[in-house]
């Protein structure tokens, strides 16, 4: 195709200036390289290059992620995301346990065809550079996180454990059965977090999005994922997290309570974040409360499958039952 065809699609398809020269790239290993303004040619398929998606994990808020492009497809003119392959590996520490974690982009081209039609997972498919390289285009979402959701609530937290949470503990139980029916198909997720987890403006369905980290650790082949899926509880169930830092602020109502405070009752993954919710919320049920101690530093038992997991929140779920709101 020529680069005048190019400037003509691209006039098309998007209200923006088109450059003078379009640089259309066939291989994306340096991804580094491709910038806002060029094409990528994949299998026949022509995408513009708008920019990149930023991160929004704690810490790293608005760092580009350079990998992740946004791009018009020049096909039809629709927005998608180009996920290129990157590679990057590290520890993590769980307890005395050290397991390593590192992208696979090929895990999650896997992942994306075994889900393709569930709307419980993002949808895209995957194309091959010409060097090989994995190009997974993903759909777009309108779409806010589940971190944004809960954050965006202003309430005390007793309104809204009896009249926000059991509509929003109904939601979870339907995106935790699909991370089950994902282990259930030899798979994990990866890297369960409440930025990952999406709720759609049209309809408020939650899906589950990024795929592409996997992890290793012999014996607990589905560990990490069920303490991603323990540490979404504790943030819906406490309508945020409860740190040890936040319960010593001069502006924390729980000075009574910290005497009361041990080790066991905070998080074995995240030990500054406490699990044990009913010594500062009371009203917690026990049957909701005894599923977070499980992911406590003073947990005897440890889930070993989402299967466990879920058999026993489903009997804190029936508590609840009689207040969702019909159709929930």
């Amino acid at each position: 195709m020529f680069h005048a065809d190019v400037r003509d699609l691209i006039r098309s398809h998007t209200p923006f200036s088109v450059p003078d020269k379009i640089r259309i790239h066939t291989d994306t290993t340096q991804f580094m390289d491709i910038k806002a303004g060029d094409c990528i040619a994949v299998e026949g398929r022509l995408f513009y290059v708008k920019g990149e998606e930023f991160e929004g994990r704690f810490g790293l808020d608005g760092e580009p992620k350079f990998w992740v492009k946004r791009v018009i497809d020049l096909h039809d003119g629709t927005a998608k995301i180009l996920k290129l392959a990157f590679f990057e590996s590290f520890f993590m520490h769980l307890g005395e346990e050290r397991i390593r974690c590192f992208r696979s982009p090929r895990k999650e081209s896997r992942i994306l065809e075994r889900t393709a039609g569930d709307a419980r997972f993002m949808q895209g498919y995957t194309l091959y550079d010409d060097a090989g390289n994995p190009v997974r285009v993903i759909e777009r979402m309108a779409a806010k996180t589940f971190y944004d959701l809960i954050h965006e609530l202003e309430m005390d937290h007793e309104t809204y454990y009896e009249e926000v949470f059991p509509g929003i503990f109904s939601n979870l139980m339907k995106a935790f059965y699909a991370i089950k029916d994902l282990h259930q198909m030899g798979e994990i997720h990866g890297d369960i977090r409440n930025d990952h987890l999406l709720i759609e403006h049209d309809g408020g369905r939650y899906r589950w999005i990024d795929f592409d980290y996997t992890y290793e650790w012999p014996g607990q082949p589905y560990g990490v994922d069920l303490f991603g899926l323990g540490n979404i509880l504790l943030f819906a169930a406490g309508k945020g997290f409860h740190t040890l830092h936040d319960l010593k602020s001069s502006r924390s109502p729980f000075h009574a309570v910290l005497s009361d405070l041990r080790e066991e009752d905070f998080s074995l993954f995240f030990p500054n974040r406490l699990m044990n919710l009913k010594k500062i919320f009371p009203y917690v049920r026990e049957t909701l409360n005894k599923v977070l101690m499980h992911f406590a530093a003073g947990a005897e038992v440890f889930y070993e499958s989402a299967h466990e997991f879920i058999e026993d929140l489903e009997i804190a779920f029936r508590s609840f039952l009689w207040e969702v709101p019909h159709g929930s």
